[in-house]
């Protein structure tokens, strides 16, 4: 291992460790090439200390690059094997919160982390934008765990409650990064909601076509029975509902915005590194925290302690149901990417279809009816699309790269 690498990878476990795993299959040399493409790539700043997230993301870059040299069995058995590890890691040792140490600073001197800024905004009067203080709450703690770990390390006599400190700090940025994730979520349902009236307006429209073709129909009969006088009488009835429907809310939407195309996610929902979803998630990160003062308070009781014993039930019932929060979401995700691949085929099979009919010269009722199916069937798909992009949002909230506070302006 370089100087380089060696000045900083002791307080950077997460480094290490890739550089471990890497070294296995590229060597030393290979491994730590691999890191600073990562690293320079991504705009990273350099020495700064690698986290879960930022593993992750070797992690994939790595296994493009395997498969890519035509070896896709054993990159995925790699991948596999190396994002389980790397989630047994994330349950013991908590993300580096410090940055590197700078040339000239005193011997054995703590690095302090970056307080993370926190916008105050004016008094508000009561119940105005009341979903921001979720975020707003979330980053103060953030700012409050940082500015506790600086003390605790500018104080030796607190030393034991270092490691704890560590966990509040990284339990704190994933709670900035869920209540950010629910932002983001926010204007992800918006959006799908505006799709969503714009595909309704478009289907409506075509079946307003299919009514009045049909009704046509129904009239040029030259003797038409009981039943047809009642089809009319039914078909009538509904054009005049689908028209209200249109009058109250085609002027919403524009005429192209149910033609947008479909958006294909398209992500393996099997992927190993979705387990790292319980080690990072808030609530387990918070556990954790809980235990490691927990065990701080007891000495020399250590696990005999009852306090302690009580912190790792509750640590392992927030790892049970946050797994059971992810198995949930990634069940969800998974479902609606199989029926969006499938509402996907059969809409691309009705659109060939109606290029068929109509090339053929086939009676405008006909055409008409294909093209209701095509727009109901695309705006299924485009339900289904916007159900997956929403739970691939949660799944990266916990998984994904991290940027919150590991760019920070150094203090």
């Amino acid at each position: 291992m370089s100087a380089t690498s060696s000045a900083f990878t002791s307080k950077d476990p997460y480094r290490l460790w890739l550089l471990s795993r890497l070294g296995e299959e590229f060597g030393v040399k290979g491994a730590e090439r691999i890191i600073q493409e990562a690293v320079l790539r991504r705009g990273w700043t350099t020495g700064r200390s690698l986290g879960p997230r930022d593993v992750v993301a070797v992690l994939q870059d790595v296994y493009r690059q395997m498969t890519e040299n035509g070896d896709e069995a054993r990159a995925d058995r790699w991948l596999q094997d190396a994002s389980r590890d790397l989630a047994k890691l994330a349950e013991t040792v908590p993300e580096p919160a410090a940055p590197q140490e700078q040339a000239g600073e005193p011997a054995g001197t703590r690095p302090q982390v970056p307080v993370p800024a926190v916008p105050v905004p004016q008094p508000a009067a009561w119940g105005r934008r009341a979903h921001d203080l979720p975020l707003m709450l979330a980053r103060v703690h953030a700012q409050i765990a940082a500015r506790s770990l600086n003390t605790i390390r500018s104080d030796g006599t607190l030393a034991r409650l270092e490691r704890a400190a560590e966990w509040d700090m990284q339990a704190a940025q994933a709670e900035v990064r869920r209540w950010e994730t629910e932002a983001l979520l926010g204007q992800l349902r918006a959006a799908h909601a505006r799709a969503e009236l714009a595909d309704q307006v478009a289907t409506a429209r075509a079946q307003a076509e299919v009514l009045r073709l049909n009704i046509r129909e129904l009239e040029e009969l030259p003797r038409p029975g009981q039943n047809a006088a009642a089809q009319l009488a039914h078909a009538r009835l509904t054009l005049t509902q689908t028209q209200a429907f249109l009058d109250a809310f085609a002027p919403l939407v524009g005429t192209q915005d149910a033609d947008a195309p479909l958006s294909m996610l398209q992500l393996d929902l099997h992927d190993a590194r979705f387990s790292l979803g319980v080690a990072l998630h808030p609530d387990v990160l918070r556990a954790r925290y809980g235990l490691n003062v927990a065990l701080w308070q007891a000495g020399e009781a250590g696990e005999e302690a009852p306090s302690v014993q009580e912190a790792r039930r509750a640590l392992a019932q927030a790892e049970e149901m946050a797994g059971a929060q992810l198995a949930g979401t990634l069940n969800a995700a998974r479902s609606h990417q199989a029926a969006l691949q499938d509402l996907a085929r059969r809409a691309l099979d009705l659109e060939t279809r109606g290029d068929k009919l109509a090339r053929a010269g086939g009676d405008a009722l006909s055409r008409a009816r294909l093209g209701l199916e095509w727009r109901q069937v695309r705006a299924a798909a485009r339900l289904q699309a916007g159900r997956l992009e929403e739970a691939v949002a949660l799944l990266e909230a916990l998984v994904g790269e991290g940027t919150q506070g590991t760019d920070a302006p150094q203090s």
